[in-house]
């Protein structure tokens, strides 16, 4: 099958998949409103998140509506587990620092992590926090400096506060200025895009 496309659209899916950064990621635990997922899903389109992990043991993964999420979904690829250990080694074969989100005594703030190196960050749910076998694998735990009488965030919030600082960070070094995938990749990204 054909598909018609405008130079101006692909020139446009050729942009935006060249700043997709490979190296950053978050892992999504057991999040069970789906307003708070699309909204998760929007924040890592427009930070160039090209894939996240869905960590659903305890709730069943929500059913996004289509009006408010396609748009996001549509561009960032997902991937589902059930099993702690196996989806940490993933991560790790793949280098990326695993970090959760949390306020307990080893947590660092936001920005002392280095979020330049690949990162997976992962959000736990709105009312338990992350899974205690996921925030037991983790390499390191994060929290979002406050400076109100409140201390704490929604999670989807905390999800764009993180992925700007790493946005940030990354813009820094330039690596938004070269594509982190491969041509490979992109070609078949691209193939894949233009048929949406």
């Amino acid at each position: 099958m054909r598909y018609c496309i405008t130079d101006e659209r692909l020139a446009r899916i050729r942009q935006v998949l060249a700043r997709r950064q490979k190296g950053l990621t978050l892992v999504i635990d057991n999040v069970h409103d789906p307003h708070n997922v699309s909204a998760i899903l929007r924040s890592c389109d427009a930070f160039g998140v090209p894939s996240v992990h869905l960590y659903y043991t305890t709730s069943a993964f929500p059913v996004l509506g289509q009006k408010s999420s396609a748009s996001a979904r549509k561009w960032v690829m997902r991937t589902r587990h059930s099993d702690a250990t196996s989806m940490y080694r993933g991560l790790k074969d793949q280098n990326f620092q695993v970090l959760a989100t949390g306020f307990s005594e080893r947590a660092k703030p936001l920005t002392a992590w280095d979020l330049s190196a690949p990162t997976a960050v992962i959000l736990g749910n709105e009312h338990n926090g992350a899974s205690p076998e996921l925030a037991q694998v983790a390499d390191g735990e994060i929290y979002i400096p406050m400076m109100g009488m409140v201390q704490s965030l929604n999670v989807s919030v905390a999800a764009a506060i993180i992925l700007y600082e790493a946005w940030r960070q990354r813009w820094a070094k330039g690596m938004y200025d070269k594509a982190s995938l491969s041509p490979e990749e992109l070609a078949l990204l691209e193939k894949d895009w233009v048929s949406r």
